[in-house]
């Protein structure tokens, strides 16, 4: 097991080949930055919705250390980095840190909300390059991270060689809840979904990305544009999807169908190149990564030697 030792954030260039954790300025504002391991080519991992980089390293269900989490497992065999977006936070688990706060706030510098992913694109690519992280990529994306992902290659072509999406957002999904729900229910929904007034209430600073409508939200329509305009260029990927169904967020949702589209929509992702490879993780609610890390790492792994070899 790869073990990751404290670290202190600074303003700095990261060394390539080593460990790093810190601030990168990227033109006035900072973002924070961990990478570990050696070789090629680098894994950037990229967090779902309000999610911190440290969900691929920290263990939110079992004590650390009793299992090898997505960050330390990738870096036994290749570089890998992880980021925080503005806005992000880090999820406290009580049972394991009953002293713990209610949650970690963003490392990174606080920019006004709401973003869209071409705004999370446009971090992406300055922080790489402000931090002299080489490429090619190997881009491992989970739930609304995975948008980001897939607009990011279609955006630089040149830079993305693989990825792995981690029951990753379809930018249809909403528009095939909208029609498969009631306009009751699915107005239920979507509100319930924009609702983050808990959270900007502890945290006004919290990331927000969709806005209503959710199907023709800017974030999903610069994503579905991109996909006709711009395709993905062939590349090893594997899709993960969940296995254990979502939790019905009011009674009278139609699980059953709802659970269909979504596997629809991860068997959808599957055509974005050819010769994709669609995994169910059985064990698995959205969070893949944290419910089963090790098929994470197996899916990243598979990616990264597709990718040496050709």
């Amino acid at each position: 097991m790869v073990v990751f030792g404290p670290s202190s954030p600074v303003d700095a260039a990261p060394d390539t080949s080593g460990d790093f954790a810190g601030l990168v300025d990227i033109g006035g504002r900072s973002l924070y930055l961990e990478c570990h391991g050696q070789g090629g080519p680098t894994v950037i991992l990229e967090s779902g919705l309000d999610s911190r980089g440290d969900v691929w390293s920290r263990d939110n269900e079992q004590p650390a250390g009793e299992r090898t989490m997505v960050q330390p497992g990738v870096a036994a065999f290749t570089r890998v980095c992880a980021y925080d977006r503005p806005g992000t936070i880090g999820e406290v688990n009580p049972s394991l840190d009953p002293d713990g706060p209610e949650f970690y706030p963003s490392r990174s510098d606080p920019v006004p909300q709401p973003r869209t992913t071409q705004d999370l694109v446009a971090d992406l690519h300055a922080l790489l390059a402000a931090a002299g992280i080489p490429g090619p990529y190997v881009l491992a994306a989970h739930s609304a991270g995975g948008l980001v992902a897939r607009l990011y290659a279609s955006n630089y072509p040149d830079d993305v060689v693989g990825m792995v999406l981690v029951d990753s957002t379809n930018e249809n999904v909403w528009r095939d809840f909208r029609q498969n729900l009631t306009p009751a229910q699915y107005a239920r929904f979507e509100a319930s979904n924009l609702d983050h007034s808990e959270l900007e209430a502890a945290y006004p600073e919290a990331e927000e990305l969709f806005t209503a409508p959710l199907p023709d939200s800017p974030s999903v329509v610069q994503v579905r544009e991109a996909r006709a305009a711009a395709p993905l260029r062939p590349m090893p990927l594997v899709v993960l999807a969940h296995g254990i169904p979502f939790s019905a967020p009011f009674p009278g949702w139609p699980t059953a169908k709802m659970e269909a589209i979504m596997r629809d929509a991860q068997k959808d992702l599957t055509t974005v190149v050819p010769n994709a490879h669609l995994v169910v993780a059985t064990e698995s609610g959205h969070n893949i990564h944290q419910d089963q890390p090790q098929l994470v790492i197996d899916a990243i792994a598979q990616v990264v030697a597709a990718v040496r070899q050709r």
